[in-house]
């Protein structure tokens, strides 16, 4: 295990980039499953899920397509509660899949503000597919279509994911340390 220091904060590592890649191939092949013959839109959510898109894009073998949304709901370590979209959506969804992209899902208040947002534009079918799950936080019923992998509640960074926008660039998954 190793240990970074962000800002005020030190987390030790808790999924290795191995695993990480693993999971998201064992995502991408249920998706290429699931999807085939659909040129699905994934919609991925900015800025957490970027890293993540672009390693499940990079193993999905059907035809699909790719676009950004970007929504707010973090402020330091804990969901403010409060989303605001910052960055909307620019595609014609009727009659498409979609596949919204989240880096995690905890409360999943983000992930059924977008679905009830999107569900306006009269898409084929809304999926959801997250590279980290909080089932233990969720306080919405949602339908997790393809989640890599489960986590308990505690505060992690890497991989796409940050504190106070810092850490983003690790490779592995970090989570803070209860001192």
């Amino acid at each position: 295990m190793s240990r970074v220091t962000i800002n005020d904060k030190t987390f030790e590592t808790s999924i290795p980039e191995a695993e990480i890649l693993k999971r998201i191939k064992e995502v991408a092949e249920r998706i290429n499953r699931d999807m085939a013959g659909k040129n699905p839109l994934l919609l991925a959510v900015l800025n957490g899920s970027f890293i993540f898109a672009a390693d499940l894009m990079r193993n999905l073998t059907i035809p699909c397509e790719i676009s950004f949304v970007k929504l707010a709901s973090y402020q330091g370590t804990t969901s403010t509660g409060t989303i605001k979209e910052v960055i909307g959506l620019n595609e014609d969804i009727r009659n498409r899949e979609i596949i919204i992209v989240e880096d995690i899902v905890d409360t999943g208040r983000t992930i059924e503000r977008m679905l009830d947002t999107l569900g306006t534009h009269c898409p084929a079918g809304l999926h959801v597919c997250t590279l980290l799950l909080k089932p233990d936080k969720l306080t919405v019923p949602l339908n997790i279509e393809y989640a890599a992998m489960e986590i308990p509640n505690d505060f992690i960074v890497g991989y796409g994911l940050d504190y106070n926008q810092q850490g983003r660039n690790l490779k592995d998954i970090y989570t803070l340390v209860k001192e």
